[in-house]
């Protein structure tokens, strides 16, 4: 039986070629408000700050409304351009989540993962 991996959290503007993350085939945990969504294809598109980032949401069963925030777990492929797509097993909204506390709290968790990594 295969086992699945857990998602690694990311925030997106993370994602960028050179990142340990950027990864055909990594599975990521992400988040971010959508902005649009294509009910044909099922593709929606998330952004934070700058930064986007398309979901294939064709797996789940999920109200996808666009203004709202989302979080999505999934795999990510990426496209012989270097265009990335999250392949979503897992998705949930999380209206309500203060974004820079999230932000602050993933910077605080890189923190003590380099620190626990130096000593």
């Amino acid at each position: 039986m295969a086992t699945v991996a857990s998602g690694a959290l990311v925030s997106l503007e993370e994602l960028v070629p050179s990142s340990p993350y950027f990864k055909h085939g990594v599975s990521l945990r992400v988040t971010g408000k959508l902005q649009e969504y294509n009910v044909g294809t099922a593709v929606a598109v998330i952004v934070d700050k700058n930064a986007s980032l398309e979901i294939d949401t064709r797996h789940l069963n999920l109200n996808l409304r666009v203004g709202s925030i989302f979080q999505f777990i999934g795999e990510l492929h990426l496209e012989p351009d270097h265009e990335a797509i999250l392949k979503a097993r897992v998705g949930r909204n999380v209206d309500g989540m203060d974004l820079n506390l999230y932000r602050q709290s993933l910077q605080l968790l890189r923190d003590f993962q380099a620190g626990q990594l130096n000593s």
